[in-house]
């Protein structure tokens, strides 16, 4: 029988991780997340041969995961006069005879380089189609020499998916994140010239930022000056006139988005 009621009792263990993960891909992504959670897996090098993961809360093909006390795992040593980027990845497994299942963190060593370093080829193993290995990379590791340089983040934490955060609040701009949408407002006056804008003083970050621009016509209270709210895939709001002088009167308007 190929219908499952997966959250439904049947009289016997039924529900498996495969249940798991393609549930969560159908309700969320088929994408690996890091969710914000915990130290979002903030890491650092603790010495120049041992790099620590903070705790953090994720999905791999759809299987959760997460590290409730920080974990170190170990850079092999640089060579001089060479580069080397290393990755840090989450290393989802499956023991074949047992069918037994984990997760750990490993690290995928790069190729050294006498001018600029590449990252290492992460393999692209998928869980649902039978692989017993897949790794989703967290963190890049540059080495210059036997120099350990400041780690960086492959992945960007996304928010639960209802909270509600209120990121910029000041000279008539509001600037929200709730759960995976963004809504930007603007209410007050700016000036009557044909080109006249306000800009707000807060710059999305990089993950709350739109892949093109996007913006919505505004309200204003005479009817006679068209005005545009723009959301600039640079992370720059601004609010302005589009080309017919006007008045200078109150305006008001906001815009959504969806995060990627």
């Amino acid at each position: 029988m190929t219908i499952e009621l997966v959250d439904g009792k049947a009289g016997v263990a039924h529900i498996s991780s495969e249940d798991k993960a393609i549930i969560h891909q159908a309700k969320f992504s088929k994408s690996d997340v890091v969710y914000d959670w915990g130290d979002a897996f903030k890491c650092s090098m603790s010495s120049s041969n041992r790099a620590t993961v903070g705790t953090g809360c994720a999905s791999i093909q759809g299987l959760d995961w997460h590290i409730t006390s920080a974990e170190s795992v170990t850079i092999s040593n640089g060579s001089q006069g060479m580069k080397r980027n290393d990755i840090i990845c989450a290393h989802y497994h499956r023991d074949s005879k047992t069918g037994n299942e984990n997760v750990a963190l490993t690290v995928l060593k790069g190729s050294p380089n006498a001018t600029a370093a590449a990252d290492p080829t992460i393999p692209s193993g998928k869980i649902l189609s039978g692989a017993v290995d897949a790794y989703m990379p967290l963190w890049r590791i540059p080495l210059d020499g036997i120099t350990v340089g400041t780690p960086v983040r492959l992945f960007t934490p996304r928010g639960a998916l209802w909270d509600s955060v209120t990121l910029y609040n000041a000279k008539g701009f509001t600037v929200i994140r709730t759960g995976m949408m963004m809504l930007v407002k603007y209410s007050g006056n700016i000036g009557n010239g044909s080109w006249d804008a306000v800009q707000c003083e807060y710059v999305l970050p990089a993950e709350l930022r739109p892949p093109v621009e996007v913006n919505a016509m505004v309200c204003v209270s005479n009817g006679q000056t068209a005005r545009m709210l723009v959301v600039n895939p640079n992370g720059t709001i601004r609010c302005a006139n589009m080309g017919a002088a006007g008045s200078n009167q109150l305006c008001v308007g906001s815009l959504c988005y969806p995060l990627p």
